[in-house]
C-alpha cells in the first residue's frame, strides 16, 4: 500500500495573498519530479457547499465532473496540475458536520456522546487520508481557508495537528505569508509573519517551509530574519513576489528550489525535473505580442467601489490560455449589461472589441442589456461567445430579430411569456416549487454530439464530447425546428436529441459567433486550452 504524504497550505498575515495559486503551484512542481499528486481545499464556511453563495462576495462557483459545486481554487488546482479532481476533494465545516450528525443519527458512534472532538477532526482526517487513497496519490496537498488564528479554521487545524502528531515524518506545513513594504518606511516588514506563525505555533503547529508574499522578491536578510525567529531554516524560506502571469509561480519557486526541499523533508525521490512545458509556456506568453481586446459583458462585477474579476475566474484564464496558444496578449474590460439597458448609443462601444463574451449567470437583473449586446455582435459581425446564460440570450435574441417572435423569452425571467423559447425542463419545475435549491441543477459532465462541418467539430475534432454543466432552463425543445429554419444550427446536442448543447451561425454569415448551454472554461488549463476558446481567440486576432 503506498505511503502517501500529506502537506498542508496555510495563510499568515491576511486572506486574498495567494494561498489558491501557490497550492497549485507546488502540485505542478511536485509533479515534473515525477510524483502522482492530488489537492482538497477546505472552506471554513458552514454552506455545505459553494452552490449557493454569492459569487461577488465568495468569487467563482467551480463545478466539478461529479456536478459538486466548489471554491474556485479547486479549479486552479486542476488547472496547474492537470487532474481531475473526486467531490471528496472538497470539504466545508457544513460538510464536515452533516456527515457527523448523520452518522450519529444512524447510531454509528455507539451511543457515544458526540463531540468536535475526536469525531467531527477524525472525520476530516479520514477524509483526507481517503483523497490520498482514492487519487493514489504519493502526495496529498490539503490547503486550509482563512488565515492563522482565525476562530473559523480552528477545527481543520487541530485535524492537521493531530495528523502531525501521529504521523510526523509523513505531514509537512507550509504557511503562506505577506510581508509589507510600506512606501512610506521604504523596508520589507518581517514583523507581521513573525506574529502569523506565533499565532500557528498556538494551535501546536510549526510551518516547514514559509512562501514569503510581496511586492518584491525578499532579500537575504529579511530570509534570515524570518528564519530566526520564526524557527526555520533561511532555506526554507521562499521568495514569491509580485509578478505579471500566475504560471510564472511555479518557475519562481523552482529558482528557491522548493520541490528539492519537500522531496527532502518527506524523505521522497525525484523521477526527474521535467518544467520544459511550463518554461515553454512562459516564453510564450512573453513573445505574445498582438493585442486582442475582449470584452466580457455580465452583471458580477461589481462590490462596493472594487472590481471584483474572481466572479468569472475560470472565464478569464481561459480566455488567457487560448490567446497565448494563438500568439496573442489578450486585454479584457468588464462591461455591465446594465448600461446597454439604460443607453443604446452606449452599443457602439462594443465595435472597439475584438471579441465579446456573455458568460454563465442568473436572474432578471441585466438580462435586456445581454440580448442588446448579442444583437448588436451579431449583426456587425463581432466575434461572439455565450457561455451557458450567454446561449439562452442569444436564443432569445435570434427569435426576436430574425423569427420575429417579439414576446420571446425565457420563463426564468418571464413566467408566462407568449414565446417560452428557453424554459425549465420538467424535473426542474419539481425542485423549484419545493423550494430545493441546493445542488439540484443540471450540474457535472454530460455528454454531447456534435455535427460535421460545423465549428464546434472543427474545434474538437471528434464527434462525441463530455463537458460541465450548471444551470435549469434550456432551449425549448418546441422552438428547435423553427430556429433551425431561420438559419441558427444546434451543432451540438445530447445523444437522446432532446437538448441542445452548442449553437452557432455558418461562416458564410458570420466570422464566429457561437453559444454553449455547458461550460467550457471549466475544463481549460494553461498547457492545454480550450478548443472552443482557441478557435474564438483565433476570431479575434483575424479581427
Amino acid at each position: 500500500m503506498k505511503n502517501t504524504k500529506f502537506i498542508f497550505v496555510i495563510g499568515g498575515v491576511m486572506s486574498g495573498i495567494g494561498k489558491g495559486i501557490a497550492t497549485s503551484s507546488i502540485g505542478a512542481i511536485l509533479k515534473s519530479r515525477g510524483l502522482s499528486v492530488s489537492a482538497i481545499k477546505i472552506d471554513p464556511y458552514v454552506n455545505v457547499d459553494a452552490g449557493t453563495m454569492n459569487p461577488t462576495e465568495h468569487g467563482e462557483v467551480f463545478v466539478l465532473d461529479s456536478g459538486l459545486e466548489c471554491d474556485q481554487d479547486m479549479g486552479n488546482y486542476e488547472r496547474f496540475m492537470g487532474v481531475v479532481l473526486p467531490p471528496e476533494n472538497y470539504m466545508t465545516t457544513g460538510s464536515v458536520y452533516r456527515k457527523v450528525i448523520q452518522r450519529e443519527r444512524n447510531l454509528e458512534y455507539g451511543g457515544s456522546c458526540v463531540q468536535i472532538i475526536p469525531h467531527a477532526t477524525n472525520e476530516i482526517i479520514k477524509t483526507i487520508k481517503k483523497a490520498g487513497e482514492n487519487n493514489k496519490a504519493d502526495v496529498v496537498i490539503t490547503e486550509i481557508g482563512g488565515t492563522a488564528g482565525d476562530y473559523e479554521n480552528a477545527l481543520f487545524m487541530e485535524a492537521a495537528r493531530q495528523m502531525n502528531l501521529s504521523r510526523p515524518e509523513d505531514v509537512l506545513f507550509v504557511m503562506i505569508s505577506y510581508l509589507p513594504c510600506p512606501p512610506k518606511i521604504g523596508e520589507m516588514k518581517t514583523k507581521p509573519t513573525q506574529q502569523a506563525v506565533r499565532e500557528l505555533n498556538a494551535s501546536g503547529i510549526q510551518p516547514d517551509i514559509i512562501i514569503s508574499r510581496s511586492e518584491l522578491p525578499i532579500d537575504d536578510k529579511r530570509k534570515k530574519k524570518i528564519a530566526l525567529f520564526c524557527n526555520v531554516k533561511k532555506e526554507d524560506v521562499i521568495s514569491a513576489p509580485d509578478i505579471d502571469s500566475i504560471y510564472e509561480v511555479p518557475i519562481n519557486f523552482e529558482k528557491d528550489g522548493l520541490s528539492l526541499r519537500i522531496l527532502h523533508k518527506l524523505g521522497l525521490k525525484s523521477n526527474g525535473k521535467k518544467m520544459e512545458d511550463w518554461i515553454k509556456l512562459n516564453q510564450n506568453i512573453k513573445k505574445a505580442k498582438k493585442k486582442i481586446k475582449i470584452g466580457i459583458v455580465g452583471k458580477y462585477f461589481g462590490t462596493g467601489d472594487f472590481t471584483l474579476s474572481d466572479s468569472y475566474i475560470s472565464v478569464i484564464e481561459a480566455i488567457k490560455h487560448a490567446s497565448f496558444k494563438v500568439g496573442a496578449k489578450p486585454e479584457i474590460s468588464w462591461l455591465n449589461s446594465e448600461y446597454f439597458e439604460k443607453e443604446d448609443k452606449r452599443l457602439e462601444e462594443l465595435k472597439e472589441y475584438d471579441g465579446i463574451i456573455i458568460p454563465g449567470g442568473f436572474g432578471s437583473r441585466g438580462v435586456e442589456g445581454k440580448i442588446k449586446a448579442v444583437s448588436f455582435c451579431r449583426k456587425n459581425k463581432i466575434p461572439f461567445l455565450g457561455l451557458c446564460y450567454g446561449m439562452q440570450m442569444a436564443v432569445i435574441e435570434f427569435s426576436r430579430q430574425v423569427l420575429k417572435l417579439k414576446e420571446a423569452h425565457t420563463t426564468e425571467v418571464k413566467r408566462n411569456t407568449k414565446h417560452p423559447v428557453i424554459d425549465i425542463m420538467p424535473e426542474q419545475k419539481k425542485n423549484l416549487k419545493e423550494n430545493n435549491y441546493g445542488a439540484t441543477m443540471r450540474l457535472g459532465s454530460y455528454e454531447a454530439i456534435l455535427k460535421k462541418g460545423t465549428i464546434a467539430f472543427k474545434a474538437y475534432k471528434k464527434s462525441k464530447i463530455s463537458e460541465r454543466h450548471r444551470h435549469r432552463w434550456e432551449v425549448n425543445p418546441d422552438y428547435i425546428e423553427r430556429l433551425e429554419k431561420g438559419g441558427l444550427i444546434f451543432s451540438g446536442m445530447s445523444p437522446d436529441k432532446r437538448l441542445m448543447e452548442i449553437l452557432e451561425l455558418p461562416r458564410s454569415v458570420h466570422p464566429f459567433f457561437l453559444a454553449t448551454q455547458f461550460h467550457p472554461e471549466f475544463k481549460s488549463s494553461p498547457l492545454k486550452p480550450h478548443p472552443l476558446f482557441i478557435e474564438f481567440a483565433k476570431a479575434a486576432k483575424k479581427r
